[in-house]
């Protein structure tokens, strides 16, 4: 049994398919795919929109694709890429790229400050030679044998001084790091916003390890995305399921899991629906969900459990603007690599990006957010008619419930994200746009806006309109996600797992969690699964 349908339930349950579980997943929506919503005709009749998440480079280049690679393809999945993935456009004009052809990054890097081409292949061969450990730890169960092996492997490698100063280096804010590493603003403004799409911010600890470990997965695999959106990748996961004899059924909202004996042995439906497990229930929730709804009153969890699920903390709210052109953007500078490159970010710089991230925890809009612009068209013209063009932009430095705006221009009223405060607020970041892009009025078909409360209301997942369903600061992260009572994916109840982006390694579409899950239950057997008992979750 697996309660809900994203991409680490469908992961999870497509392996265990595979390898003969006969799988059930219940969706209470309408639709497969949790965060990953692709619409057609939207925002426009003839285009095709990833509403909430579009890119997939840690699917790509996670633990679970490589097994599934091959039946995906034969279903039809196609991932599109380039060798640009990234950029970054100034207010000056000022732009820089990030591309998969180290030598291109660092000239171009070197032009903007001479010696910043240097640092860059610096840092690519330096992390490199341990990234092997970072992506290890972000792909590893932490609470288990694996995670004391891997443990025992890095301080094998590095010896005991080594490991502590790798230690020390995961725990540094990015701010710090890319001060020391670029003298020039171009490059700190080409990495810095990277941060938020783990919802952190240039000040936070351990958001320098973040920044290297995302800068060098674009560097090493691009930006892909599913050629006809990410329902291409649904699809094919739900059809492995099926085709194994399993079901995806949506509209089957969950209410309880069953428990006997201390053991999960199946579900309860909104709808009185009894459905039993024989081997186990994956639950894909929040903490809060898990504990206080689909395990209410149940005596075998742990009240200081019950207590730490309470204090679980949300991030930053998200908006999502979504544009129909009528032809590609036209960026007013360096138009032949930006209008090539996957995702763009448009900001002031690096304390550009710390003022929006400040501004947006004290619960204001942002008077210069960091507008994130993402092209898929550029990688997958089928997503627009032809000769047409279209941009994703996420604002990840939302908050919530604002209180105030930080320009002193929109008034937020009760804090309520109402459509008129969500249509001016983005009126704001467009005409900012606008300074960058010199077609972005003359060519706009139409448009949406997703407020947080949007998303929150398509998601229930996506608490507060945070898109990660929990602050990925370090005390909810790696040894404590989702909190330190009980990290991991096992539960106090046997044979119920947490799995997620609230659970370990996180956010994302790597499918991590279900997949280290899935291969939990398929190797549940022998010493390994016995010692992973002793183990905290």
């Amino acid at each position: 049994m697996i309660i809900g349908s994203g991409i680490n339930a469908l992961v999870a349950a497509a392996e265990l398919s595979r390898e003969g579980r006969d799988v059930l997943v219940c969706e209470r929506n309408s639709r497969a795919g949790g965060a990953i919503r692709t619409e057609s005709d939207f925002p426009a009749p003839g285009y095709t929109t990833d509403v909430f998440s579009c890119w997939h480079p840690l699917f790509v280049g996670g633990p679970a694709h490589p097994g599934l690679r091959d039946e995906l393809q034969r279903r039809g999945v196609v991932y599109r890429n380039t060798d640009l993935p990234a950029g970054v456009a100034l207010a000056d004009g000022t732009t820089a790229v990030l591309s998969t052809d180290t030598e291109a990054t660092a000239t171009g890097l070197d032009d903007l400050h001479p010696g910043d081409g240097d640092a860059w292949r610096g840092m690519l061969e330096q992390f490199g030679q341990r990234a092997d450990l970072a992506f290890a730890a972000l792909g590893t169960e932490l609470w288990s044998v694996d995670g004391m092996k891997l443990g025992a492997r890095a301080a094998r490698r590095l010896g005991a001084l080594g490991t502590l100063e790798f230690a020390q280096s995961a725990l540094e804010p990015a701010r710090a790091w890319l001060r020391r590493t670029f003298a020039g603003e171009g490059a700190r403004a080409l990495l810095s916003p990277w941060i938020g799409h783990n919802g952190l911010g240039p000040e936070d600890a351990g958001s320098a390890l973040i920044n290297k470990v995302i800068a060098l997965a674009l560097a090493q695999g691009g930006c892909p995305v599913p050629e006809g959106g990410g329902i291409r990748l649904v699809e094919a996961l739900s059809g492995i399921v099926r085709d194994a004899g399993g079901e995806v059924r949506t509209g089957a909202d969950v209410s309880r899991v069953l428990v006997e004996d201390g053991r999960a042995r199946g579900v309860l439906l909104c709808d009185g629906e009894r459905i039993g497990a024989r081997e186990g229930v994956l639950a894909s929730v929040t903490p809060q969900a898990l504990y206080f709804d689909l395990l209410a009153d149940e005596p075998t969890v742990p009240g200081s459990v019950r207590a730490a699920a309470d204090r679980y903390r949300y991030g930053r709210g998200d908006m999502q603007v979504h544009l129909a052109m009528s032809e590609p953007p036209r960026w007013r500078h360096d138009h032949e690599r930006l209008s090539r490159t996957a995702v763009v970010h448009a900001t002031p710089g690096l304390d550009g990006v710390s003022a929006a991230v400040s501004e947006a925890d004290r619960n204001l809009l942002p008077s210069s957010p960091t507008i994130v612009c993402g092209q898929p068209a550029a990688l997958d013209p089928t997503r627009v008619p032809a000769g047409g063009g279209a941009l994703w932009i996420q604002l990840q430095e939302t908050p919530f419930r604002p209180t105030g705006d930080a320009a002193g221009d929109i008034d937020v009223g009760d804090g309520q994200w109402t459509p008129e405060l969500a249509d001016r607020y983005a009126d704001r970041v467009l005409n900012r746009l606008s300074q960058h892009i010199d077609n972005l009025d003359s060519a706009l078909v139409d448009r949406a806006v997703i407020s947080p409360a949007d998303l929150q209301r398509a998601n229930c997942n996506l608490v507060n309109g945070d898109p990660y369903a929990g602050s990925c600061r370090l005390d909810q992260f790696l040894l404590w996600r989702p909190m330190a009572r009980a990290p991991g994916h096992r539960t106090s109840v046997a044979g119920l797992w947490h799995i997620g982006a609230s659970t370990h390694p996180g956010p994302g579409l790597a499918g991590a969690s279900g997949h280290l899950v899935a291969q939990d239950i398929i190797g549940g057997t022998g010493v390994r699964s016995r010692l992973r008992r002793w183990l905290p979750g």
